[in-house]
């Protein structure tokens, strides 16, 4: 009985010391990121991005819009932002025995912006950004067939822009609409996607290049 007790104890000791542990933690880096430590908001979104990039895909959460986001790689960063790009391929179903596309990278690659921003905007722990930047590239290849990754869609998302936005049920072409983001218009012609070039880092988008690029 007395063996049963101490086992007992021992155990919610240990358990309490790493609550403590990691509470001290988690107070260490929040102190780091209110001081303007770049170097510990970089550290603490890249290992959010990481853990992003290793897990399952998540339940209800479409495989390609997850597999758009695990491509996510973080460039700047500030004290109060950050900027990522990630890739964006078109969606393809078989129809009458032919493959079509059903969504186009472009398409694709607002839903992964939509998605990014919020994971970025509220899911990082200890970590709260006041604008984040998404550039999404997805492949175009050159007369020799080489291909090379160019941007198709480059978005600044401000917080208080966003902070009333229902986000699961806002269209993610609505979104882009809503932030600014910059892409190409569809061609009169009917022909495919076209290259942008990103926002400027740290400046909002000009008025002119509010609804494309």
């Amino acid at each position: 009985m007395e063996w049963g007790i101490l086992v007992i104890l021992l155990i919610l000791l240990f358990t309490a010391y790493v609550i403590v542990q990691e509470t001290r933690a988690q107070m260490h880096w929040r102190g780091l990121v209110a001081s303007g430590d770049v170097d510990a908001v970089r550290q603490l979104v890249e290992a959010e991005a990481e853990r992003w990039r290793s897990e399952r895909v998540p339940k209800g959460v479409p495989a390609l819009l997850w597999h758009g986001v695990q491509t996510v790689s973080l460039g700047d960063v500030t004290a109060t932002g950050a900027r990522v790009s990630c890739t964006a391929d078109g969606e393809f179903a078989v129809v009458d025995g032919r493959r079509v596309e059903t969504s186009s990278p472009l398409a694709e690659g607002m839903k992964i912006t939509l998605k990014l921003a919020e994971m970025l905007l509220y899911d990082v722990p200890n970590v709260k950004l006041d604008h984040v930047q998404v550039d999404v590239y997805t492949s175009f290849r050159d007369e020799t067939g080489r291909a090379e990754p160019r941007c198709i869609l480059s978005s600044r998302v401000e917080r208080r822009l966003v902070e009333r936005l229902d986000w699961e049920e806002t269209a993610a072409a609505d979104f882009v609409a809503l932030v600014a983001g910059r892409f190409a218009p569809p061609r009169q012609d009917g022909g495919g996607l076209g290259p942008v070039e990103p926002l400027p880092w740290g400046e909002e988008p000009a008025e002119e290049t509010k609804r494309s690029g």
